[in-house]
C-alpha cells in the first residue's frame, strides 16, 4: 500500500499527489512512467513522474479527470492509501544538442518539467514553451520559472496568460532563428503532431513523448501499440519517448479514441451508483 502524503489541486480538474514510495523515487528518472491501481477491482492506468526526491521517499504524479478511475483518484486525499504504484517503467528521456526546446501541453506539463530540469542539470540551453487552453490550465508555472532556462513561453488558446495562440507560434520563431538544435514535446496527440510538423519543416530533430491505451505497462497486453516508420512499436518498453517526425499520429488519435463511448459509459454508471454523487 503507497500512503498518499500531500495532495495539491491545480483547477477543477487537475490534481498532483505525493506519494511514500522509497524505492521508487530512487530508481526515477526524467521521462519514465509509474502504473497506479486504487485498490484490488481498480484497473490499471499510467502517469508519468512529475518529481521525486530519493532522500525523503516519494513520488509525485498529475492526472485529470477523464473518466471513473480518475475521478475516484481524485476522491482520495492525504493519508488515504493507494492499492498499487508500479513503476519506474518505460525508457529514460535522452535529447542530444546543446540548444532544445521542451514543449507541453495540458497535463503534459508535468513530464515536461523533469526533463526541463534534466536538461537544465546537463548544462544545455534550454527554452520551455507551455501551452494550455486557459491560463488556470496552466500547471508547473512557478516551477519551470525557477530553472535556469534559456527561455520560458507561455501560450493559450483564449489569450488569458501569455501569448495568444498555440505552442507551433513560439516553436516556429525558435526554429526560424536557429535558437535550437532538437526538441522535446508531449501533451494532446494534435499538439505534438504539428509540433512534429513544425520542426520537420525546419530540418529539427524532435522527440515525443507518446501515452497511448496502456493496461499492464510491461510489453505483455500490446494495447500501446504504436506506428513508428512503419513499424510496430510499443509505448510501455520501446518508448515513451520516439522521433515524432516518424508517428503515425492518425492512426495513434484514432487508437486514443477507442474506448470513448465505454468511458462514458463507466462515468455515468459510477455517478448514479456513487453515493458522493447522490447528495
Amino acid at each position: 500500500m503507497f500512503q498518499i502524503l500531500k495532495k495539491t489541486q491545480f483547477s477543477e480538474k487537475v490534481f498532483e499527489f505525493r506519494v511514500h514510495a522509497p524505492r521508487m523515487a530512487k530508481k526515477a528518472h526524467a521521462g519514465q512512467f509509474l502504473m497506479v491501481r486504487i485498490d484490488e477491482t481498480g484497473e490499471r492506468v499510467p502517469f508519468t513522474f512529475a518529481n521525486w526526491n530519493a532522500e525523503e521517499g516519494w513520488i509525485e504524479f498529475i492526472f485529470m479527470v477523464v473518466g471513473k478511475t480518475t475521478e475516484c483518484l481524485s476522491q482520495l486525499n492525504e493519508g488515504d492509501y493507494i492499492q498499487d504504484v508500479t513503476g519506474p517503467l518505460g525508457k529514460p528521456t535522452e535529447i542530444e544538442g546543446d540548444s532544445v526546446a521542451v514543449v507541453g501541453g495540458g497535463v503534459g506539463l508535468a513530464i515536461a518539467y523533469p526533463v526541463a530540469r534534466m536538461l537544465c542539470e546537463q548544462g544545455k540551453n534550454v527554452y520551455v514553451i507551455m501551452g494550455a487552453r486557459t491560463k488556470d490550465l496552466v500547471i508547473l508555472h512557478e516551477q519551470f520559472d525557477a530553472l535556469p532556462l534559456t527561455g520560458l513561453y507561455v501560450t493559450t488558446d483564449d489569450g488569458t496568460m501569455g501569448e495568444k495562440g498555440v505552442v507551433t507560434l513560439p516553436l516556429a520563431r525558435l526554429c526560424e532563428t536557429d535558437a535550437i538544435d532538437h526538441a522535446f514535446c508531449v501533451g494532446p496527440v494534435p499538439m505534438m503532431k504539428f509540433s512534429a510538423k513544425t520542426c520537420r519543416e525546419h530540418k529539427i530533430p524532435i522527440i515525443a513523448s507518446l501515452n497511448p491505451i496502456m493496461v499492464d505497462g510491461t510489453g505483455m497486453c500490446g494495447c500501446c501499440r504504436v506506428e513508428v516508420n512503419g513499424e510496430t512499436k510499443f509505448a510501455c518498453v520501446d518508448g515513451p519517448d520516439f522521433d515524432a517526425s516518424a508517428v503515425d499520429w492518425d492512426d495513434l488519435a484514432h487508437r486514443q479514441a477507442s474506448y470513448r463511448a465505454e468511458e462514458a459509459e463507466s462515468t455515468t454508471r459510477h455517478k448514479e451508483d456513487c453515493a458522493c454523487h447522490r447528495k
